[in-house]
């Protein structure tokens, strides 16, 4: 189990379009909503910012907030249009011995061993999951070592979830297969379209527009 992520924050009592004193003060507006009622809160934003860049949107957090620690999952983080500040961050409590569903990044791993020129396409950007909060995961790793010809495919059923994790994804989807290199013939241009020569026999040609 992966130690949680702490953020320290406070009852909010600022709503409206009065927190935008409080960015100026230096607290970060938020809410907590989940297995509760909706909480308001706000954070110190050094603090914060330092804190996501490490939980991201698939590590717990311990949100403490007086006395007492709510864990959750940072669920939305609202960013100002141009200049990218913090303006709102949105937490989702969680039951640690419940199991959620979320999705998770495929990431395509390993060396391919097809010994025509061409290249791996990925077609499944992401997979939907089903953990218990401790479980969760960013991305899985598929291992493309078991393309050996440019015939070979690689479905979500070969897709070795980490331990904890169930894919709730059909087994038949298309996460990756190889396509090869089309090297044109001679006689075919580069989009594969035969190329026009004048020793070629034109055994008719278009009739002019008014004759449509």
């Amino acid at each position: 189990m992966a130690d949680h992520i702490k953020i320290v924050a406070e009852p909010r009592e600022v709503v409206g379009k009065q927190v935008r004193a409080l960015r100026r003060e230096g607290w970060i507006p938020g809410v907590v909503y989940g297995q509760n009622e909706p909480t308001n809160v706000q954070m110190e934003w050094k603090a914060l910012r330092r804190a996501l860049r490490e939980a991201g949107t698939s590590h717990l957090v311990d949100l403490q907030i007086d006395n007492g620690v709510r864990t959750v999952l940072v669920r939305e983080i609202q960013q100002h249009a141009t200049r990218g500040d913090i303006v709102h961050v949105d937490f989702m409590e969680v039951d640690t011995k419940t199991e959620i569903t979320a999705e998770a990044a495929i990431v395509l791993v390993g060396k391919h061993h097809v010994d025509v020129p061409g290249t791996v396409i990925q077609t499944q950007q992401t997979v939907n999951i089903s953990c218990l909060p401790d479980d969760l995961v960013a991305e899985i790793e598929v291992d493309i070592s078991s393309i050996t010809s440019a015939h070979d495919l690689v479905h979500v059923s070969n897709i070795v979830a980490p331990k904890g994790v169930t894919i709730l994804d059909d087994g038949e989807i298309l996460v990756a297969r190889y396509e090869a290199e089309r090297i044109a013939t001679e006689g075919e241009d580069e989009e594969g379209m035969g190329i026009f020569s004048p020793e070629v026999e034109v055994i008719s040609r278009a009739k002019d527009d008014d004759d449509f």
